[in-house]
């Protein structure tokens, strides 16, 4: 049976798109995780990959046309499958000529099939707006509401946040395009449902969905919504009772900068936002902020009593394992882990990978390392340098700065750096665009600034793409030497070790000395072992001697 693709929401602002360019053609087999499309979006370029598999049988928006978000795209099915049904629900003029006369034909014959095609959409009461799962992520095929932030019968503005919504690569803030009424929410927190399940209605005061929410189903039956009445009284007896705070102006009369959701919380919980200090980007104040905020006035002795007992009880539920006793314990997979572990084993089975090992001296590194930092205001790491190294040597061996396609190599001539940053849940690569030509100060800065965000799941998709190369460090936990995998579609990735104090021979003496092992992991596809190898000695004669990184 066909499926109808439509135009996905690649960015949490996106509400039109743009097809750069069509990689598949009417005709073309499709497998699942080709690449159809480059779609421009608000943000950036993004390859848009199919999630289905068949023959492209439709387009409806060529390369170069803008159209809004969930618009049909296109149309996979099976090869001369009959698709005018399909068609017959949108306008005639978007399909090409030979198939405008096929449809206008079928719909002579079958106008009950072309009813049952058109977008539910139209039976839509009037200021009624259905929300699906949005497509967060270029990867994201179904997302988690981590947090509801309204509640049906709750009053919603345009720009307002609505939830949380976990994807796979971050838990990123979903505000609203509308204005009305939450009129029903379907899908509860901490529920998963795949993009374009119904997420949430919104319109005028006291409107009947019911029979809406059951047209879109989907799975189990989602939640009745709660009367609006009833609701709508719950929420005015709250905030009669529980007037919201208002914000003091900062005392130097800046704005003062902090996410919709920090402001939220903040509000809910009666915290002044100038008393707090922001951990964001020039000081934002951020979700996180405000959770481990601690006022400075103390507590009623009564609440003060009450709250270690509360952390003692939490502290106590940790499960007794008597001796011999088998005890298990189930993790629900998150959706970074569940893509995690579907990329990872996809590179580790399909690039056939080989690891070259080095040994590096870091004498040098190390003493220039000290002067760098004893500039005021400057924090240079050794990650640092071996990302500025890796840029330079990459520009010098752009054979290792490539990726495989089936019918040609690609060499990118520009240099991103992905740099993996472990989080709870996973791992993240944040993505150091032109990297080559950051200094190492700029480097540094933005390495802190990411992996902050990361930690806090609080980059944007779009930092997390586009890389060509990628370096892995673990270091810091005294591991020496490790092999990667290949971040696809990177062809290399760098394992960055420990530095080890040892003896070693210099000059034909043997000398205490610090040295460091890399170990390049390459797709042998694209990278040969004589080209692997000669890139390790660029990237060696770079960090062995940082004042050629200058020439």
């Amino acid at each position: 049976m066909a499926t109808i693709i439509t135009m996905p929401r690649l960015s949490d602002t996106m509400t039109e798109g743009t097809v750069a360019t069509w990689l598949k053609k009417v005709g073309d087999k499709v497998s699942e995780g080709d690449i159809l499309a480059e779609i421009e979006t608000d943000k950036a370029t993004m390859e848009f990959e199919s999630f289905n598999e068949g023959t492209l049988l439709h387009i409806g928006i060529p390369a170069g046309e803008t159209a809004p978000v969930d618009s049909l795209l296109a149309i996979i099915g099976k090869e001369g499958e009959d698709i005018s049904a399909l068609l017959a629900g949108k306008p005639a003029d978007a399909a090409p000529a030979k198939e405008e006369t096929k449809v206008t034909e079928e719909t002579a014959t079958t106008p009950e099939v072309t009813k049952a095609a058109a977008p539910a959409t139209a039976s839509l009461p009037k200021g009624v707006v259905v929300i699906t799962m949005p497509r967060l992520s270029d990867t994201m095929t179904e997302g988690t509401v981590a947090t509801w932030l309204k509640k049906v019968g709750d009053k919603v503005s345009e720009g307002d946040i609505l939830a949380e919504i976990e994807t796979d690569k971050a838990t990123m803030e979903f505000e609203s395009f509308n204005e009305g009424t939450l009129l029903y929410v379907g899908i509860e927190e901490g529920n998963t449902a795949p993009v374009d399940s119904l997420l949430a209605i919104i319109g005028p005061t006291g409107t009947d969905i019911s029979g809406i929410a059951e047209n879109y189903k989907t799975g189990g039956a989602p939640q009745a919504a709660p009367a609006v009445a009833e609701e709508k009284e719950v929420a005015s007896t709250e905030k009669a009772s529980e007037p919201p705070i208002v914000q003091e102006p900062s005392t130097d009369g800046q704005r003062i900068l902090a996410s919709p959701l920090a402001k939220k919380i903040a509000s809910d919980k009666g915290i002044q936002l100038t008393q707090v200090k922001g951990s964001g980007e020039n000081g934002r104040i951020v979700k996180s902020d405000i959770e481990n905020f601690t006022p400075q006035t103390s507590a009623a002795p009564a609440p003060t009593s009450a709250t270690p007992a509360k952390a003692e009880t939490v502290a106590a539920a940790k499960p007794f394992v008597p001796a011999g006793e088998v005890i298990t314990e189930e993790i629900k997979n998150s959706q970074m882990r569940k893509i995690i572990a579907k990329r990872l084993a996809e590179s580790l089975f399909t690039a056939p990978h080989f690891n070259l090992v080095i040994e590096v001296t870091m004498d040098e590194a190390m003493k220039s390392r000290a002067i760098i930092n004893s500039v005021p205001d400057t924090k240079v790491s050794f990650n640092d340098m071996v990302i500025k190294a890796c840029a330079l040597a990459l520009k010098k061996h752009p054979k290792i700065n490539s990726q495989w396609r089936e019918d040609a190599i690609i060499i990118n001539h520009h240099v991103n750096i992905g740099v993996a940053v472990a989080v709870e849940d996973g791992l993240v690569v944040p993505v150091l665009r032109f990297t080559d030509a950051m200094s190492l100060s700029q480097i540094g800065g933005s390495v802190r600034d990411l992996a902050g965000r990361a930690k806090n799941k609080k980059l944007l998709p779009t930092e997390m793409e586009g890389s060509t190369f990628t370096v892995s460090n673990l270091g810091m936990f005294g591991i020496t030497e490790f092999n990667s995998i290949i971040n696809q579609p990177n062809s290399a990735i760098l394992s960055v070790g420990a530095i080890v104090e040892k003896p070693v021979v210099k000059n034909g003496q043997i000398v205490v000395g610090n040295t460091m092992m890399l170990s390049l992991a390459c797709d042998h596809r694209t990278i040969d072992g004589a080209t692997g190898a000669q890139f390790l000695q660029t990237l060696k004669q770079f960090i062995e001697n940082p004042v050629t990184m200058l020439a």
